[in-house]
């Protein structure tokens, strides 16, 4: 994906890889640069933006106006020190999706939505409670997820650095560096402190993955999505395309371990799979601010089961859920991760960056997603054991040897079984009517 200059951003992520759809502006950052006189003006930027948009109208109990006047009636010198100034002044919100970030900051966001990442290829969020450095899901094949690296851990130090206080903009920053060199991440999972030294590469990301398996009820499509990125929708639509060419008989989605993406991405998606129904709503601080829905474009009615996880978040929760409510698919797997925050990201002062959170989603139902995330219908958990066999032997994927894979399989297999007898009845030709009754006696 491409930002452009000031392009305002609609984000459902739960990460730092902010997923985003764009709606230009129309003013770039250097037309900004030429009139704002000293870096207070970008200040005031960041705040004017915060009072028109932010999704809690009473900026968590914050005088947003006092925090204007506080800040306004200081003296800066520098753009860092208005940067330093507007991180305090964000930090007020209690809200860490709520960010600003420097040049360098906004354009490794832009990066990394791009489809294409340097550094280990791990993503993260930060604990709303805790205020924890946590893997949301290392990237498939990524440095991260050949070391190791499990949802839910946490980071507790970079290269011996301790995390308290460290914001995920921050740890991007340390984990990120030139292709093979090494950082080594201190995580915490459960009680065990854990070290892994990690070789940093370029990873690049192809978020759809499809093949044919064949199966007792015959040829499925498995399509494993990774991402939500930039080209996840036109993937997609290749794959289902290509899958259906070749006649399978149902489809199983992975979206296990998706931290999400671009939010239009995953209404895109899901209009290749629904025919009708709304996909997602969300509502800012006065009410509903939009409704999308599927559009009569689906490109197959076939059977549908879909895996997810702790690791499934935002977009892929939209998606999950969409096809869930619409009783469209059969959802199988744990609980996905909770995480119905919309941001915007848009670019201020001079290549800098702001992401706020401007609303919530919610699902056709109008579950929110936010904490609670969704339940799958069919609940398999996999052990620890089981994990770390398919940590170890990736093929295994995907396959029988998956039991979350293997219980998707023997629910799809019913639900072909079914449609094959509804299509059987269908088909029969229509029984010869029966006669009409004699007519009634006329009275003479």
């Amino acid at each position: 994906m491409v930002i452009t200059k000031r392009g305002l951003v609609l984000s459902a992520a739960a990460v730092v890889l902010t997923a985003v759809t764009l709606a230009n502006t129309g003013c770039s950052s250097k037309s900004l640069a030429s009139f704002r006189e000293s870096p207070k003006e970008l200040v005031d930027e960041v705040w004017q933006i915060i009072d028109k948009s932010y999704v809690d109208g009473t900026f968590n109990q914050v005088d947003w106006k006092a925090v204007r006047n506080d800040f306004l009636n200081r003296t800066y010198t520098s753009d860092e020190q208005a940067y330093e100034a507007i991180r305090e002044m964000l930090k007020k919100l209690d809200d860490p999706y709520t960010r600003f970030m420097d040049p360098e900051e906004f354009k490794n966001m832009q990066v990394e939505t791009s489809g294409e990442l340097t550094g280990v290829g791990i993503q993260l969020s930060q604990d709303e409670e805790t205020k924890k450095l946590v893997v949301i899901a290392p990237i498939d094949d990524s440095p991260a997820f050949n070391a190791g690296i499990q949802a839910k851990d946490i980071i507790t130090k970079i290269d011996g650095k301790s995390t308290d206080g460290m914001d995920t903009n921050q740890a991007v920053s340390l984990i990120r560096g030139q292709v093979n060199t090494e950082v080594t991440l201190t995580i915490l999972r459960g009680n065990k402190e854990l070290e892994f030294k990690i070789k940093r590469a370029k990873i690049e990301i192809h978020p759809v993955r499809h093949s044919v398996q064949k199966s007792p009820i015959g040829e499925i499509g498995y399509i494993r999505l990774n991402q939500f990125s930039a080209n996840a929708a036109s993937e997609m639509r290749s794959a289902i395309k290509d899958l259906e060419s070749k006649n399978v008989n149902g489809y199983i989605l992975d979206l296990r371990s998706n931290p999400g993406g671009l939010l239009f991405g995953s209404i895109e998606i899901a209009r290749m799979w629904l025919k009708e129904g709304t996909i997602v709503s969300t509502v800012d601080r006065v009410g509903e601010a939009d409704r999308q829905s599927a559009n009569q474009k689906a490109l197959t009615d076939k059977p549908l089961v879909v895996l997810v996880d702790g690791a499934s978040a935002s977009a892929s929760e939209i998606l999950s859920g969409a096809l869930q409510d619409n009783k469209r698919a059969v959802l199988v797997g744990t609980k996905t991760f909770g995480k119905g925050l919309v941001q915007s990201v848009r670019g201020v002062g001079n290549g800098a960056g702001l992401a706020v959170t401007i609303a919530k989603y919610f699902t056709p139902n109008g579950t929110d997603i936010n904490h609670a995330g969704i339940e799958p219908d069919i609940k398999v958990e996999l052990s620890d054991a089981q994990k770390q066999e398919l940590r170890r032997d990736r093929d295994k994927i995907g396959t029988a040897a998956d039991p979350q894979y293997a219980k998707a399989m023997e629910i799809l297999a019913k639900k072909v079984a079914g449609q094959t007898v509804d299509n059987k009845a269908q088909s029969k030709p229509n029984a010869a009517p029966a006669k009409p009754s004699p007519s009634p006696a006329k009275s003479k």
